[in-house]
């Protein structure tokens, strides 16, 4: 199948893929009467007395605002708001498909961060939580801190902590095959913008001790000229202050994460790192080494971003249950905590005897990984403190 002509076509079908569904009947005077006016004052105005009460007499406690200003829209970069909406639908059918979470497609026609964030802001209150979508590095860290800091619902920026934690998660596993320890795994991640960063910290949290980051124009060590969050990622990572470019950084690594471009890491790379080494080459549709070369070069594992390869690292295996444990809780924030529970539950769906190089993480169809991953956050939040219920 050609799947781009097909969706094309498709889409044409469709004309959107999500809907607004009423759950109440509106069929005679007493049910009008009972869904608005008069009746409907009366919830108005207990949620005046009590705004905790806008989670239990709306669907806020369900509805998730996804938002995008359309700067970093998958692969095609900045083609505008309008133009990622297709994407923002399909994200808001996973959100139902696999989390039962109604989410609602938002596409902010602004490049400034004060107004996206002001803007964010001023709706939040119809919304359980905001899911970040396809923001270029580096303004869309500056958008999480700060609505994060403002807003008292949980807010997540996908592109990096979704994409982290499914990364986490197939990390343990891999390194669980070769049998080595995260802390003493040498670490290269390919690709310093947000989704590289976020892994970097992601993996630091989970122990990773030995870690080096690579852009363009090298490795991430402090003096460079980078941005502010890279700068950031260069004083807590490399503290050897070793120099070089990728082919430098992956000599003796245990393990290679590519978030950057097609075929940039050749078969010479990867036999240049350590025995039993991991690769994840995530780049997409094109990663940086196919999967088959990396493999014959030496490779012990081997887990791309794509569906026709085993070892599958997608982001849909996290954010709609990472999210359904956090409206259920209430919680007022995703923290690290909830973020580590999250990459721990989708790996431990791999039983030990089922563990192997060619499964390290479940298929994204498995229905165990929803309410697995929930039930980990809901816990996690509970016991860090950001649960309200």
């Amino acid at each position: 199948m050609n799947y781009m002509e097909e969706s094309l076509r498709l889409h044409g079908e469709w004309q959107g893929k999500i809907e607004v569904v009423s759950r109440v009947p509106v069929k005679t005077k007493d049910e009008l009467s009972l869904a608005y006016t008069p009746g409907v004052a009366q919830p108005c105005l207990e949620i005046q007395k009590d705004y905790n009460k806008s989670f239990t007499l709306t669907r806020r406690h369900n509805l998730v605002a996804v938002i995008t200003d359309g700067t970093a829209v998958l692969g095609l970069g900045d083609i505008g708001p309008e133009a990622g909406m297709p994407v923002m639908e399909g994200k808001c059918a996973l959100f139902k498909a696999f989390g039962d979470v109604d989410a609602f497609p938002i596409c902010v026609r602004s490049k400034d961060v004060d107004e996206i964030v002001r803007t964010v802001y001023l709706i939040s209150g119809s919304f359980g939580g905001i899911n970040l979508e396809d923001i270029a590095a580096p303004r869309c860290f500056e958008i999480e801190r700060r609505l994060k800091e403002i807003c008292d619902i949980p807010v997540f920026h996908d592109d990096q902590h979704g994409t982290a934690v499914v990364v986490g998660a197939a990390l343990i596993n891999a390194l669980r095959v070769v049998k080595k320890d995260i802390g003493e795994a040498k670490v290269v991640i390919n690709g310093a913008g947000s989704a590289g960063i976020a892994i970097g910290k992601h993996l630091m949290n989970l122990g990773v001790k030995h870690l080096k980051m690579v852009d363009r124009f090298g490795i991430l060590c402090e003096g460079e000229q980078m941005n502010s969050a890279q700068e950031e990622m260069a004083k807590i990572t490399n503290p050897e202050k070793f120099a070089g470019k990728l082919a430098d950084a992956m000599k003796n690594s245990d393990v290679f994460i590519g978030v950057s471009a097609p075929h940039v890491v050749s078969k010479e790379m990867i036999q240049s790192m350590a025995p039993d080494a991991i690769v994840f080459p995530m780049a997409n549709p094109v990663p940086e080494i196919e999967p088959d070369d990396a493999l014959e070069a030496g490779a012990a594992v081997v887990g791309t971003g794509r569906s026709d390869h085993p070892n599958q690292i997608n982001n849909v295996m996290c954010f709609p249950g990472l999210f359904r444990g956090a409206l259920d809780v209430r919680a007022r924030d995703i923290n690290e905590a909830m973020k580590q529970a999250a990459s721990y539950a989708l790996a431990d769906l791999v039983a030990p005897e089922e563990l192997t190089a060619q499964y390290i993480l479940p298929v994204a169809f498995d229905k165990r990984i929803g309410p697995a991953v929930a039930a980990a956050v809901a816990k996690a939040a509970r016991e860090s403190g950001v649960a309200r219920l």
